[in-house]
C-alpha cells in the first residue's frame, strides 16, 4: 500500500497571533511560513510523488503552491475531510483566553470526550481524517501502484490524530504528539499495519533548545491547533 507524506502548513498569521484559527477565512502564511513553504520543493525533491492532496484552507493551499509550481505535472486535489477541526464558537479566539475555559482541560486530558460548542468533536475530526486517508490510500494504489508515495497538506491536530491512529494510540494520547509548522510526517501503510517512519521532521533542531518564550506544551499542555514552532 502507498506511503503517505503528511505536511503541516507553514507558520500562519494566526499561529503568531496566538489565535485558534479553525476554519476562519483569510488566515494566510506569515513571512516565516512563506519561507518554509519555499523550502518544501527542495526537501521533497527526491520523492517521486504521485499526487498532492490538500485541505481547502488558505494556509495549506499557500504551503503547497511552491511545490506545485516546481512540479507542474503533479496532480493536485482538495479534500474537505483533512481540513482543520471545526472549533465552532472557539474559532478566532485567543488561545490565552481559551486556557481558562473548563473545556480546555478536557481537550488536554480527555480529548475523545471533547466537543467544541457550535463545532465538532475531536473524535469526529479524527474519524473523518482517517477515513480520508484510507480512501486516498486505495485510490492512489489503484492508480499508481502499491509502492506509490503521495502527499497530504493538513493541520496540526488533524495530523496528530492520523498519527495516533497509525500508532494504535487512543485519541486521549494524541496530545503527546508534536508536529511543527511545515514539518513532514511519513506513514507507510501495509495490508496488516501502518509503519510511522517520520514524525514532525523539520530538519531543524533549533526548536529543541530552551526558550524564554516557551510554548504552552512545555508547561504540560498541548497547543490546540498546533503551536508556532521554533522562532
Amino acid at each position: 500500500m502507498p506511503t503517505l507524506i503528511l505536511v503541516r502548513h507553514g507558520r500562519s498569521t494566526a499561529n503568531t497571533a496566538g489565535v485558534l484559527a479553525g476554519w476562519t477565512s483569510g488566515v494566510a502564511l506569515d513571512e516565516r511560513g512563506a519561507a518554509q513553504a519555499a523550502q518544501l520543493p527542495g526537501r521533497l525533491a527526491r520523492l517521486p510523488l504521485a499526487a498532492a492532496v490538500t485541505s481547502p484552507l488558505q494556509r495549506c493551499q499557500e504551503t503547497l503552491a511552491p511545490l506545485l509550481a516546481a512540479r507542474p505535472e503533479l496532480p493536485s486535489h482538495t479534500e474537505e475531510r483533512i481540513g482543520e477541526c471545526h472549533y465552532g464558537d472557539w474559532s478566532g479566539r485567543k488561545l490565552a483566553e481559551l486556557a481558562d475555559e473548563p473545556l480546555m482541560n478536557i481537550v488536554q486530558q480527555h480529548p475523545s470526550a471533547a466537543a467544541f460548542p457550535g463545532g465538532e468533536s475531536m473524535r469526529a475530526m479524527q474519524a473523518r481524517a482517517v477515513d480520508a486517508v484510507r480512501d486516498w490510500n486505495a485510490r492512489i494504489q489503484e492508480e499508481h501502484g502499491a509502492d506509490a508515495i503521495y502527499l497530504m497538506c493538513s493541520h496540526g491536530d488533524v495530523i496528530k490524530a492520523i498519527v495516533a491512529d497509525a500508532l494504535g494510540l487512543h485519541l486521549d494520547l494524541f496530545q503527546r504528539i508534536s508536529v511543527e509548522p511545515c514539518s513532514v510526517t511519513a506513514i507507510r501503510y501495509t495490508p496488516t499495519r501502518p509503519f510511522v517512519v517520520r514524525v514532525g521532521d523539520t530538519g531543524d533542531f533549533a526548536g529543541l533548545a530552551p526558550r524564554e518564550d516557551a510554548p504552552a506544551e512545555r508547561g504540560g499542555d498541548a497547543a490546540v491547533g498546533g503551536d508556532a514552532g521554533a522562532p
